[in-house]
């Protein structure tokens, strides 16, 4: 399958694994567009780390560093998945492998065993292979010193950072400058007291735009997330400070546009946009199962390449659902604007109506009840929420274990299936959550002349697993509710 996904230049399987050519010392995309090499001189690997750690360097013409990540970790809730994601998330530069085995509750010889036997490489391997993307992005994309992009990057010398770029790109950090400046690559640099990069989020395609930026947009809390320019833009919360950040979708890319208190924020930056619009997906393989069902093949074949709407802070996620449960999205946006208004942070937007940042949840958890206006048995579950969150008990963070969330969640008081649910689909991103109860969902399975609830549901929708995350996005795309279009361009600049 490798070797025929090379020969046809399979866009599909970028991300999937990656071509070491012997006879040259560099690995490709399957989809390179330079003529496929001979068998003999091909060697597959799991990652771009492992072909880095084999001695190849990148290729010129097809960037496969850049290409998008692999669909599995988002899929996967064992041991290696919950471990990618936290790699992806900074936490091994942050704070080293030993860090890492401490969020998993494994030691750091067993995760770097497993992670090892599955990807060809080490964590540190592949955290080195994140820095050396981050840093040809800076490189490109800014008028950074290039002593400030090796310590934004993550790395601890120069020395290192030189070397790194040379082995994995065999150009010197200064070629790759020069060369992107021929090319006039972009802007990049100072905003005011935020560092400024762009860049482009790949994906594969097809990419159905409307109802995923519509939902992030009809559910965006005034003066922390805003539809402004064709972009959606949002703060985010980062380890080293805020960020702003406008995501535009293209018809083969999104466009990014970060704004950053501190660039050591640029990885995670990238790697919860990512999430939050869910680029790493394989929408050839989640449509063609979801396609074979009768109920969703008209909808599939109407809209292909639906993707799950996330978010970037998955416990600001679960308090917004809470906010939100059995009101309507109008009624649970105010409640959270007005949140952010009096808890959250106040942030400067260098490039539109932006205010706050969402409060963290230790500052919820002894919220006055003045400050919210809903029944008192929800009061109470926001406060128990937050402090489950504030104090660690409750996890919820890129590499949490889904089971255990679930359970954590569903332990506690005035949280049900629909928030439990609702939580695992998008801030856990477990691509099977399925939330029965929800009324729009109920309302299409009506329509379809599908049971509502019980073991009848839960076997008519059997056959739609392990993808019943983006069975919903489908359901919810069959109704006229305001997620499923794009607002007003005119109305909402």
């Amino acid at each position: 399958m490798c070797l025929a996904a090379v020969r046809s230049r399979d866009a599909r399987f970028d991300g999937w694994f990656f071509t070491g050519v012997r006879t040259t010392g560099i690995y490709c995309r399957p989809s390179c567009p330079a003529t496929p090499p001979k068998a003999a001189n091909i060697t597959f690997y799991p990652s771009a780390a492992a072909a880095q750690t084999a001695g190849f360097r990148a290729c010129k013409r097809c960037r496969p560093d850049a290409s998008p990540g692999s669909p599995e970790w988002n899929l996967r809730a064992d041991l290696v998945a919950r471990a990618m994601r936290l790699i992806g998330d900074g936490v091994v530069d942050r704070d080293g492998v030993q860090g890492l085995a401490r969020r998993l509750g494994y030691s750091a010889r067993q995760i770097e065993r497993e992670v090892r036997a599955e990807l060809g490489a080490t964590p540190v391997a592949l955290a080195r292979a994140q820095r050396a993307q981050t840093a040809r992005v800076l490189i490109e994309t800014t008028t950074l010193p290039l002593s400030d992009v090796a310590h934004a990057a993550g790395f601890g010398s120069i020395r290192s950072f030189n070397d790194t770029v040379q082995a994995v790109f065999a150009t010197a950090p200064r070629q790759l400058r020069s060369r992107a400046a021929a090319a006039d690559a972009g802007a990049g640099g100072l905003t005011g007291a935020w560092h400024h990069v762009s860049l482009r989020l790949p994906f594969r395609t097809p990419f159905a735009v409307e109802g995923l930026f519509g939902h992030l947009v009809a559910t965006a809390v005034p003066g922390v997330e805003e539809w402004h320019d064709g972009a959606y833009r949002r703060a985010v919360r980062l380890p080293h400070g805020f960020a702003v950040v406008a995501l535009r979708p293209e018809s083969d890319h999104v466009a990014a546009r970060l704004w950053l208190q501190d660039l050591r924020d640029l990885t995670v930056a990238v790697s919860r946009c990512r999430f939050l619009v869910d680029l790493d997906a394989d929408p050839w393989a989640i449509d063609a199962h979801l396609r074979a069902d009768p109920v969703l093949r008209p909808l599939v074949e109407a809209q292909p390449g639906r993707r799950v709407p996330r978010t970037v802070d998955g416990a600001e996620l679960a308090i917004r659902m809470v906010l939100g449960q059995q009101i309507s999205t109008r009624a649970a946006r105010t409640h959270a604007a007005r949140l952010a208004t009096s808890y959250g942070s106040p942030i400067q937007d260098p490039g539109g109506g932006l205010t706050h940042a969402f409060p963290e949840p230790a500052a919820l958890a002894d919220i006055p009840d003045e400050h919210l206006a809903m029944p008192a048995s929800r009061r109470r579950t926001v406060r128990i929420l937050a402090a489950a969150l504030a104090d660690g008990s409750l996890d919820l963070s890129p590499g949490a274990d889904w089971g255990a969330a679930r359970a954590a969640l569903d332990a506690l008081p005035g949280i049900g299936p629909w928030t439990v649910d609702g939580v695992a689909m998008r801030a856990l991103g477990d691509p099977d959550a399925f939330i029965a109860s929800d009324l729009g969902v109920r309302a299409a399975l009506k329509r379809f002349g599908m049971p509502v609830a019980g073991a009848a549901l839960q076997q008519a929708t059997a056959a739609w697993r392990p993808w019943r995350a983006y069975a919903v996005q489908h359901l919810w795309a069959s109704g006229s509710h305001d997620i499923n279009r794009l607002p007003n361009q005119e109305a909402s600049s």
